[in-house]
């Protein structure tokens, strides 16, 4: 059946207090409104239209470039002036037939399974209400019934205390038959004292025209609260990262303290994971088996291969190119792996220990105060404390290649490009700006000298 996703994102959300459009505030990463196009890209919806109004430009262009694939169109709401005015906007853009869906930009962690009930309830045929059963409704529409048919929606401040009583609540959400949709709003009137077109309005329309209305109930109140504030908005960040830590734990990963575990963006891993606390995980993060991560980590697109450790404060980030780290390997604690760092089997990075665009082969060793960026390192390599590869000229970068078994001593200068021969040795505190043959040492460092009866300068006395 064709379907049409129509959300509504054109608020200016004054109590967010911020310049910045409420629907881009980030929650787990990602914008609010990206989250609920995602899911509706999901849905294999013809077109997702978005209704645009406070910061338009910038919501549509940070939209198109987050899912370029996405089948996104754009209406603005210029004055806006009410929920029904705004999906006014989406008529020109939507067919004479099939099902429009209408979700809330600010909605963000609404379920796909949800939005899918939503539409197999309306068939094409029925006005479907998504609703939801609370404790405390307030400031809810309430949603009245006879029998499982709805006949109308009353708003918190008009309702009577019966009303009042009933549980079940309006999120905002509905699936309608297209057709029907666009001659009901034709039809709204803005005569309420807000002077505003509310879209609940087509309620009743479509029971004065016999059209079945008929409610489906969220999973949870999660799925459909939304942000007006960020007070709402870090409540809401917890409860996403509670349901993506349980799921975790249900799958056997081992956490210390799931309420200190912040995942923003996909996080798969093999069996006995281990994570302890105030961890970060963004882009795609895999995890194999064994694989341990200290405390306050943060991982942004990497791939750890099994039994390898990350001890406390690792920082990780991939960006586009991504990080690969093999299995055995040990690193930190306060190591810094950069885009393009390739970490074969058994390898260890020690503390203060940055690996930018380098592969470093089995068994390779960078312990302590280490630069490696644009490197080639071989196997069972050890390189020493202080000792960084001069990677940049200035204008260009250059690389470094470090051969098998070479051992680098402390605070060394590897002028790159440079290549260390297999098996030789870079003597402590040298500049290395030619080549050096497999086998030798080099050295290359200012003549020690010392120097009999010399007299430290003292400070003269004071006057």
């Amino acid at each position: 059946m064709l379907l049409d996703v129509v959300i509504m994102a054109a608020g200016k959300g004054t109590r967010m207090k911020s310049a910045r459009p409420k629907v881009l505030h980030a929650l787990a990463g990602r914008p609010l409104l990206q989250h609920v196009l995602e899911m509706g890209a999901g849905l294999g919806a013809e077109r997702l239209i978005t209704i645009t109004g406070h910061g338009a430009e910038l919501v549509e262009s940070t939209m198109r470039a987050a899912l370029p694939a996405a089948p996104l169109a754009f209406v603005r709401q210029e004055p806006q002036l009410g929920t029904g005015h705004a999906v006014q906007q989406a008529v020109p853009e939507l067919p004479e037939a099939g099902t429009t869906l209408i979700l809330n930009g600010d909605v963000p962690l609404i379920r796909a399974q949800t939005a899918q009930a939503l539409i197999d309830a309306c068939g094409g045929e029925k006005l479907v209400l998504l609703t939801v059963q609370l404790d405390d409704p307030t400031g809810y529409g309430r949603i009245v019934r006879e029998g499982e048919q709805v006949r109308a929606i009353v708003e918190h401040k008009d309702a009577t205390p019966a009303q009042r009583a009933i549980r079940e609540g309006y999120t905002g959400m509905m699936a309608a038959p297209t057709a029907h949709l666009k001659r009901w709003l034709s039809r709204l009137k803005n005569d309420n004292a807000q002077k505003e077109y509310y879209l609940t309005d087509i309620v009743e329309m479509a029971v004065a025209d016999g059209v079945p209305v008929v409610a489906t109930l969220a999973s949870s109140e999660t799925e459909v609260l939304g942000v007006n504030s960020p007070l709402q908005l870090a409540q809401l960040e917890r409860r996403f990262q509670a349901q993506q830590a349980e799921a975790l734990l249900e799958a056997g990963v081992r956490m210390a303290d799931p309420a200190r575990f912040d995942l923003r963006g996909t996080l798969a891993c093999g069996r006995d994971v281990s994570i302890d606390v105030n961890c970060v995980f963004e882009g795609t993060v895999t995890l194999g088996d064994d694989v341990s991560i200290g405390a306050n980590c943060c991982l942004r697109n990497v791939t750890i291969g099994a039994g390898t450790v990350l001890q406390p404060f690792t920082h990780i980030d991939g960006e586009a190119l991504g990080v690969e780290i093999g299995a055995g390997v040990q690193i930190g604690p306060f190591a810094r792996l950069r885009p393009g760092a390739k970490l074969g089997d058994e390898v260890h990075i020690g503390n203060f220990v940055e690996v930018k665009n380098s592969t470093m082969a089995r068994g390779a060793k960078a312990n302590h105060l280490a630069y490696l960026g644009d490197a080639v390192v071989g196997e069972r390599v050890n390189y020493g404390a202080g000792s960084i590869t001069a990677n940049y000229d200035g204008a260009n970068k250059h690389r470094t290649t470090i051969e098998a078994d070479v051992h680098i001593g402390s605070n060394c200068v590897l002028v790159a490009p440079v290549t260390i021969g297999a098996g030789s040795t870079v003597g402590a505190g040298s500049t290395i700006s030619k080549d050096v043959a497999a086998g030798q040492l080099a050295v290359a460092r200012g003549r020690q000298t010392s120097l009999s009866g010399w007299t430290r300068p003292v400070k003269a006395p004071k006057k």
